[in-house]
C-alpha cells in the first residue's frame, strides 16, 4: 500500500526539526550585543549557550572570548543547555521509532509504532520549545542574563529563531506521525467485534426466565419451522395418492379435401327427415333436397 499522507508530512518535518535544533544548539547566536563606550561601534558581541563570539563589520570573528559578566552561569542558559541536548537525543529516537514504523521498504507500515514515535516527536519538540521561550522572556533582563549597563543594547539573534522554527516543525511533524494511531485503533475495535465472547454474559437480577411450553404444531408446520425447505420425509405422512379417473383419448385430426367429406361420419340429417324420412342422406344417393 501507499504511505499515508500523515507519516509522510511527518517524516519530511521531523528531520527539518532536528537539522534547525542543532544549529541552534550549538551557533553562537542566542543575543546580539552591542553599542560597547570603550569599543569601535561596528564591534558586536554574539552569546550562545557553549561560545561568545566577538565580529566587526570587516566579518572578522573571534570566538572563545572571556565571560566578563557571567553569562554562562545565568539559570536560562544553564537549563537551555540541559532541555537543548535532552530535546536532541529525543528527535533522534524518535526518528528511528518512526522509520521502523513508516517501513517504506515494505507492503504495510505499523501504525502502532509509527503513533508512538509521533508522540516521541511532539515532546521533543516540547523540550525545545520551553527553553527557547523562556530565554527569550528573559533576554533583556540584565539581572537574569547579564550583560553591560548602558548604552549596550541587546538583540534576538538568528540561533533563537532557528529554535522556534524547529521546535514548530517538530511539533507539526509528531501530531501527523500520531494520526497514525486512528487506523491501528479502528482495526483493533473491528477485530474486537468479530471475536465471539469469551464467557457466556451474566443475567443481570432483573432478568426473569421462564420456561414456556412449547406448542404443539402440526408435523408439516413444525417441520418448515424449523428452517428445512426440504419436501416432507415418507414418516411424517401416508405416501402419496394417486389421482382419481383415467387418461381420455384424444381424437386423431382428420385431413379433408372437399365439401362433402365434412359431413362425414355425423349424423345430419336432411330437411325432409322432419316429414318423416327416416334414411339418411349418403353421398352416393341424392337426397330429396338434390332433387
Amino acid at each position: 500500500m501507499r504511505t499515508p499522507v500523515v507519516m509522510t508530512v511527518g517524516m519530511v518535518l521531523a528531520p527539518c526539526g532536528l537539522l534547525l535544533n542543532l544549529t541552534a544548539t550549538l551557533a553562537p547566536g542566542w543575543r546580539l550585543v552591542k553599542g560597547f563606550l570603550n569599543q569601535p561601534v561596528d564591534v558586536e558581541l554574539y552569546q550562545g549557550l557553549w561560545d561568545m563570539c566577538r565580529e566587526q563589520s570587516s566579518h572578522e570573528r573571534h570566538c572563545n572570548q572571556p565571560d566578563l559578566w557571567g553569562y554562562f552561569e545565568a539559570e536560562p542558559v544553564r537549563v537551555a543547555r540541559a532541555l537543548m541536548v535532552t530535546s536532541l537525543a529525543t528527535t533522534a529516537l524518535g526518528l528511528l521509532l518512526a522509520s521502523l514504523g513508516v517501513r517504506c521498504w515494505q507492503e504495510e507500515p505499523r501504525f502502532a509504532l509509527a503513533g508512538f514515535s509521533g508522540v516521541v516527536l511532539f515532546a521533543a519538540g516540547l523540550l525545545s520549545l520551553v527553553p527557547v521561550s523562556w530565554y527569550n522572556h528573559f533576554l533583556a533582563d540584565r539581572t537574569v542574563l547579564p550583560a553591560d549597563a548602558s548604552p549596550v543594547t541587546v538583540h534576538v539573534s538568528y540561533s533563537l529563531v532557528l529554535g522556534y522554527l524547529g521546535s514548530c516543525l517538530l511539533l507539526l511533524g509528531g501530531f501527523s506521525l500520531a494520526l497514525s494511531f486512528a487506523p491501528w485503533c479502528e482495526g483493533r475495535c473491528r477485530r474486537r467485534r468479530k471475536e465471539p465472547p469469551g464467557s457466556p454474559r451474566r443475567s443481570s437480577i432483573s432478568t426473569v426466565h421462564v420456561d414456556w411450553p412449547e406448542p404443539a404444531l402440526p408435523p408439516a408446520i413444525k417441520y418448515y419451522s424449523d428452517g428445512q425447505h426440504r419436501p416432507r420425509p415418507a414418516e411424517l405422512g401416508a405416501a402419496r395418492k394417486p389421482k382419481a379417473g383415467f387418461p381420455m383419448p384424444r381424437p386423431q385430426p382428420g385431413a379433408f379435401t372437399n365439401q362433402l367429406d365434412v359431413l362425414r361420419g355425423e349424423d345430419a340429417h336432411s330437411p325432409g327427415d322432419s316429414l318423416g324420412s327416416t334414411e339418411p342422406c349418403h353421398a352416393s344417393l341424392p337426397c330429396d333436397s338434390d332433387l
